[in-house]
């Protein structure tokens, strides 16, 4: 054989062992013989794409999804409306009903300016809402027709409606509409569901009207990112609001406010309501009233045109860290008193300023928010348990007989006990910068009259906060507010000598218990409790 004839059979050779082993790995690690298998319509002739069976079964827990979310979209559009309102105001009104620059955030175009004065000014609105029972009950955001002349109701199918404002609650910033039922149309109610049961990280679908008309009974998807959001710079928020918001990162813009927030069962667990944007479209932060909540006010609404609360008689804020630490628990958790309303039931049956409350009717309070929903939807004249822990760990239940909520009552400045007259050494001013992480001056008859509190206020004005200190964000100085330290640990403050004298009983590591007043632009000075672990 000659040379040139053994090189041809090595290579030959080479070749059949190549394609023997090919045969061997594709065998060994299961590929297909097509990842996209070829099929031949029979009565056409065209080619179509099938996937496999090996990768239609990874791709069953993404379709069961997707067809979740399609059928809950189907089930649900037909309950979704468009709401646009109508109010006229004069242009020389001095009231608005939002601060300027908010018109978008709530989906409120600006008015149109008028070139006289005396002429009515028009302006209209729109967002989104839901239908809540066949006989054409609608839940929506008290926003979206607050102060309205006008409300007309679109289904998905077109028809339109002049809707009857049954109620509204600025508190929750919920409303109640009410449409008539026209021949050859009927409603769908949508299904409610429970916020309370709903997790962090479920899947869910608002629907709604964002930005125009021409987006209306738009779709989108996300998930709840975090669920209690309290405390949210909203306009129109005061002491007696309640927030207690869904957090989601579905795509929701001004127009979806009163639009459903649903789980993957179809379910309202929330209204869609406030964005957090720079931009005033939708950056992500994105927040729903729970249906909990909606539920209990809708109910009033329906039943009495209004919503009735019952109140402790107090304002409250969350427990910090060194709130909890003070009254020795080991979580932090619970709600702070701060202050008493006149004639409060919560003082007269033996809750004290500073005192957090734990539990109500043996239930755990976690918030702010949770306490006003436990309280506010009872009715005034019921008694209920309110248990506080205190100082060093002690713990009391008292029956408080709850009472009508009302307007915040201002309460009334105790008498001057007078002036000391010692002098303020360096050393001792030092003092209470390193333990506690201020600096204070008196306050003076001038001051008093430029905050327009009380002439019988008495304390010590925080002038600076060291950004290192004890007290940082929580004691405020100017130019970020005004805090007046009124008492330590229950003993009067008029001087620095009595802070300084305060601070000094206290032991290094310790948490003490401040009296602070903020003045407020409406003339209410606000009581709050202040809780710093000095140095």
């Amino acid at each position: 054989m000659s040379v040139r004839s053994l090189n041809w059979l090595k290579f030959g050779g080479l070749v059949g062992l190549a394609f023997v082993l090919g045969l061997l790995f594709a065998g060994l690690l299961d590929v297909p013989t097509n990842s996209l298998a070829q099929a031949r319509k029979p009565d056409q002739g065209t080619v179509i794409q099938t996937a496999t069976s090996g990768n239609r079964a990874a791709l069953m827990p993404l379709v069961s999804l997707s067809d979740a979310f399609a059928s809950v979209a189907e089930q649900v559009r037909p309950s979704v409306v468009y709401v646009k309102s109508r109010r006229t105001e004069r242009a020389n009104t001095t009231t608005r009903r939002v601060p300027p620059g908010f018109e978008d955030f709530f989906g409120i175009p600006k008015g149109h300016g008028q070139v006289n004065p005396d002429e009515p000014n028009v302006e209209t609105g729109a967002g989104s809402g839901f239908i809540v029972s066949e006989d054409g009950y609608i839940l929506t955001n008290n926003h979206v027709v607050d102060g309205a002349d006008q409300v007309t109701v679109r289904l998905l199918d077109r028809h339109e409606f002049t809707a009857k404002v049954v109620g509204t609650d600025p508190n929750t910033d919920i409303a109640v509409l009410k449409i008539v039922p026209k021949a050859g149309v009927q409603f769908k109610a949508i299904a409610l569901g429970q916020s309370s049961t709903s997790r962090v990280g479920e899947w869910v679908l608002a629907v709604g009207n964002p930005l125009s008309e021409n987006l209306s009974f738009t779709v989108t998807s996300g998930i709840i990112s975090a669920k209690g959001r309290g405390q949210l710079q909203l306009p129109g928020r005061s002491v007696l609001s309640i927030q207690d918001y869904l957090q989601t990162d579905a795509a929701i813009n001004r127009g979806n406010s009163g639009g459903p927030l649903l789980n993957v069962r179809g379910e309202v667990i929330g209204i869609n309501s406030a964005i957090y944007s720079p931009t005033g479209v939708s950056a992500g932060y994105a927040f729903a009233i729970p249906i909990d909540l909606a539920r209990q006010v809708m109910n009033q609404l329906i039943s009495k045109g209004k919503v009735e609360r019952a109140a402790l008689g107090v304002t409250v804020q969350d427990a910090t860290a060194e709130d909890a630490e003070y009254v020795g628990l080991t979580d932090i958790y619970g709600v702070k008193i701060n202050e008493f309303g006149e004639g409060s039931p919560a003082k007269a049956a033996g809750v004290e300023r500073g005192d957090v409350v734990v539990t109500i009717d043996g239930q755990k309070v976690e918030y702010t928010a949770q306490l006003q929903q436990l309280v506010g939807f009872r009715h005034p004249g019921e008694i209920v348990k309110v248990e506080v822990a205190r100082k060093g760990g002690a713990r009391r239940t008292y029956n408080v007989r709850l009472i009508a909520q009302g307007d915040p009552t201002r309460v009334v400045a105790a008498k001057d006990p007078g002036e000391s007259t010692e002098k303020v050494t360096e050393a001792k001013s030092t003092e209470v910068k390193e333990r506690l992480g201020v600096t204070v001056s008196p306050i003076t008859p001038d001051l008093i009259r430029q905050l327009e509190i009380p002439n019988t206020t008495r304390g010590v004005v925080v002038e600076s906060v060291d950004p290192y200190g004890p007290a940082d964000n929580l004691l405020l100085a100017p130019p970020n507010g005004v805090n007046i330290i009124t008492e330590v640990e229950g003993k009067p403050i008029r001087t620095e000598i009595d802070l300084r004298a305060a601070l000094h009983a206290a032991r290094p590591g310790e948490v003490v218990s401040l009296t602070v007043m903020s003045p407020t632009q409406d003339g209410k000075p606000v009581t709050s409790i202040v809780r710093v672990k000095l140095k």
